[in-house]
Parts: structure tokens; C-alpha cells; sequence
């Protein structure tokens, strides 16, 4: 009985697309004269929505949005946002599962086309290539869960 719940479960990609972009500089070009010896303080932020498009078909769409801000000497160098996002058919699976699904798995299959995106936009502007290294989605996840389960009190 396990084997034929297995064999019923739909994992699939139906498309991969941009839904939103950003791209500034404020400190071109200036930046590229001054301090170009000195580090930029790098800072990465993400951020994983879904929503159900068809849940009868099992077509949801997840959004994986990351910003990256670059600032040297109190200085935004640039800040480059990417929204990232899937049209996914899943089904075969639901409550916690097709969360961990959504939440997880999608954003595991949306991070390399984020992560291109934004080399090139940084390269582009002519700041040196930006790798964002990998990321534990099921650990973000986790303390997601955490902090629903346990919201911050108010005294």
C-alpha cells in the first residue's frame, strides 16, 4: 500500500520565470575611483512565498525573492533584489508535507536561477562577481515552524 502512495506523488517543474527585478547603484561612479582596496560589506536576505493556483490540479506558484546589498565605508555600493519564481504541479501529498514541498524542494530548484540573475546584474554593473553561497531551506524551515509555534510575547 506505501508503494502505490509513492507511485501517485507528481513532482513537476512547469516553469521558471523572473517576477520581479531591481538594480541600484547609488555610489556610480564614485565607488569604482574611491576605496576599491577596501571590502564590501556584504548582506543577503531571502524570502520563499507560495500560493495556490489550481490546488485541484495541484499547481502552485513559489517565489523565491533574495536581495543582496553591497556598502563599504557607509556606502550603498549597490543593492540588486531578484523575485525568483515557479509554476509547480504538485500533488499526492498535503498538510506538512506540501508545505515542506513548497517551501523547501521549490526553493531548492529556484536558488540557481536566482543565483545566476544576480551575478550578472552585479557583474554587469561592474562590481566583481557575487556568489551566494548554498542555503539550508529545510533549516530556515525549521525555525519557521519554531516561531510560529512559538510566537514572541508582548509585556
Amino acid at each position: 500500500m506505501e508503494q502505490n502512495q509513492q507511485e501517485n506523488i507528481v513532482f513537476n517543474i512547469e516553469k521558471i520565470y523572473i517576477k520581479d527585478i531591481s538594480y541600484e547603484a547609488p555610489s556610480v561612479p564614485s565607488a569604482f575611483i574611491q576605496a576599491q582596496n577596501a571590502a564590501a560589506e556584504i548582506g543577503i536576505q531571502l524570502g520563499v512565498e507560495h500560493g495556490a493556483l489550481n490546488p485541484e490540479q495541484g499547481i502552485y506558484e513559489v517565489a523565491l525573492t533574495v536581495t543582496a546589498t553591497a556598502r563599504r565605508e557607509d556606502k550603498n555600493l549597490f543593492l540588486v533584489e531578484v523575485k525568483q519564481a515557479g509554476i509547480f504541479r504538485i500533488s499526492g501529498v498535503e498538510g506538512d508535507t506540501l508545505q515542506r514541498a513548497l517551501e523547501i524542494s521549490c526553493a531548492y530548484v529556484l536558488l540557481p536561477f536566482v543565483r545566476e540573475t544576480i551575478n550578472e546584474l552585479v557583474g554587469k554593473g561592474g562590481f566583481p562577481q557575487l556568489l551566494i553561497n548554498p542555503i539550508n531551506f529545510e533549516a530556515l524551515y525549521g525555525q519557521k515552524q519554531a516561531a510560529q509555534a512559538n510566537p514572541p510575547s508582548i509585556n
